[in-house]
């Protein structure tokens, strides 16, 4: 399963705003972007000369890393947003919304998208009844997601759902008995995610 292995806190700082990659920490004092507010490398504080294809790409690129994608698989996200009828940014935001491992941390059982990623691969979660363990997977509306039974992290879930924010209009979330279920796919004014979509389409039209 190919993942993003390169340093959140230097993702962040690319993007030059919070992603939320680490959680409650991106909240405190210790977030990278609260103590170097500017690109990491040997030049992050020289001038960059800005176009109009730099912005399209900085605008993929935080949505890629948003979302823990890489690029083959973000690439495919908009081929097949670029199918469906309506808006093909709209589409390709709430594809990337519908994937479960996006939906257990909006649920607040996962303190950032990285960390629910590695629960549901590890099968700690299960959707209407089954084991799930692909962070990929569309959830569908009137989906019912909860916590295996006896799983060993139920503590870090708990934990997770301490300091989560709240649960976006979209789902419905119980925190007692660590469930949740999707009402409905998401509109593009419930959706939080910090990019303008239409500059990847434009990027991906050129």
């Amino acid at each position: 399963m190919a993942r993003d292995r390169d340093p959140q806190c230097k993702q962040c700082r690319r993007e030059g705003e919070k992603l939320f990659l680490k959680g409650a920490r991106c909240s405190t004092e210790k977030c990278a972007i609260e103590r170097r507010n500017y690109p990491p490398g040997q030049n992050g504080r020289g001038r960059i000369r800005q176009s109009e294809y730099l912005m399209q790409l900085r605008e993929k690129q935080r949505a890629r890393r948003y979302y823990g994608i890489l690029e083959k698989q973000f690439r495919r996200y908009y081929e097949k947003a670029s199918r469906q009828p309506g808006v093909t940014g709209e589409n390709l935001l709430r594809l990337l919304e519908l994937r479960l491992d996006n939906v257990v941390t909006r649920l607040g059982f996962a303190a950032s998208r990285r960390q629910a990623r590695q629960l549901v691969g590890h099968g700690h979660f299960q959707v209407n009844g089954r084991r799930v363990d692909i962070p990929s997977y569309q959830c569908r509306p009137d989906d019912i997601i909860t916590i295996k039974a006896s799983s060993p992290a139920e503590t870090t879930v708990r934990g997770a759902t301490e300091i989560g924010a709240s649960v976006t209009p979209w789902l419905q979330a119980d925190h007692d008995s660590l469930s949740g279920k999707v009402l409905k796919a998401p509109d593009r004014t419930e959706i939080d995610t910090p990019v303008r979509e239409q500059l990847i389409v434009e990027l991906y039209s050129k």
